[in-house]
């Protein structure tokens, strides 16, 4: 009896294990169809949008579909097209420094002022001034050479005008009739004599028109009729020398030497270079940069600060360095960069005008 007892209990045993491995391995399987076909949806929806690619447009990026012309497909077509006023928005890289020539827009070594407060190093506008002078020069060189062609081409027409009114009174003069008029003839019968036909009023006009219209429009294919493009005037060149920044008329002796004071003077140059903070004001001891609007003091050169000018210089119109008077046209608003930002008040809008496409 017990052996028997054992002998269910061991084959109950060995029964449940084969069960419990049986049920894992259905598992498994379950396991493994399930990734197997995980992986061909994956295969079947990669194959489908590779499909759609090839077949449809991106219409999320171009938008050819859209009913609304866009702004950036207006600046797109426009930088393609090559037609209409093209406009850029200048950054902080394209701005320059409040210390930086105008023309090198590099740091300057001996800065001088106009009195619209355009800095330029000293050099750089000597050379530009003397370029303008030999610009100038060539101009009216061309100028003159001009007005001496256009008057020798005037006495000749004159001398032509004379040489034909000689000629016309010669001939009127060879075509005085010698022979006496027979007073018993009449003056159709004279001039139905001499001229076989009289011609009409409205045959003289067609001929006068035609005649007319023949000279105006002449045969363009013809090589010897090609109408030819008269030279253009030149006009008058001005001799004064004018600011590349203002266009106002510029003088060398009109220019103010600017100093600067350096924010450590032990600092050579270029270290001082390589510093964002070189400059301070002169009385406040201020960093001057962009963000701080600036001002020269004509008599010292001086640079400081606007608020300086307002809260100090202003009250009794002194210059602090020389102690000499100041006047309005001594104090020069320094012309500043900005900072890259819409509210630096600097026009940051950079724009080409290119031809313009009409319908």
């Amino acid at each position: 009896m017990a052996a028997l007892v054992s002998f269910l209990g061991g084959f109950l045993v060995t029964h449940q294990c084969s069960s419990n491995a049986e049920k894992k391995n259905k598992r498994k399987y379950n396991e493994e169809e399930v990734r197997v076909a995980v992986v061909c949806v994956k295969k079947r929806l990669l194959s489908g949008s590779e499909k759609t690619r090839r077949t449809m447009t991106r219409h999320g990026k171009n938008c050819t579909a859209g009913a609304v012309y866009t702004y950036h497909e207006k600046k797109k077509d426009t930088a393609a097209s090559g037609y209409g006023t093209q406009s850029v928005r200048l950054g902080r890289d394209a701005v320059k420094d409040f210390d930086c020539c105008c023309l090198s827009l590099q740091p300057c070594r001996d800065p001088v002022v106009t009195p619209d407060g355009y800095l330029y190093e000293k050099q750089a506008i000597l050379e530009y001034i003397l370029h303008q002078k030999t610009q100038i020069a060539k101009k009216m060189k061309a100028y003159e050479k001009q007005k001496q062609a256009q008057r020798s081409s005037n006495q000749l027409e004159s001398k032509s005008e004379e040489r034909e009114r000689v000629e016309r009174f010669k001939t009127k003069e060879n075509s005085i009739v010698s022979k006496p008029i027979n007073p018993f003839t009449s003056g159709k019968n004279i001039g139905s004599e001499k001229d076989g036909t009289q011609s009409s009023p409205g045959e003289l006009s067609s001929a006068a028109t035609a005649a007319s219209s023949s000279q105006s429009l002449p045969s363009f294919w013809i090589p010897s009729l090609t109408p030819e493009a008269k030279p253009t005037a030149l006009k008058k060149p001005s001799k004064t020398v004018l600011c590349p920044m203002s266009g106002k008329p510029i003088k060398m002796n009109e220019l103010i030497t600017v100093r600067f004071t350096p924010l450590d003077p032990s600092l050579d140059r270029v270290a001082l270079l390589t510093r964002q903070d070189r400059y301070i004001c002169t009385v406040t001891k201020d960093v001057l940069g962009n963000s701080v609007p600036c001002a020269v003091l004509r008599p010292s050169g001086a640079v400081v600060t606007q608020e300086c000018v307002e809260k100090l210089i202003r009250k009794d119109m002194t210059d602090p360095l020389t102690g000499d008077k100041l006047s309005e046209k001594d104090i020069i608003p320094l012309q500043r960069g900005g900072t890259g930002f819409a509210g630096s008040g600097i026009d940051l809008t950079a724009k080409e005008a290119r031809p313009v496409m009409q319908a």
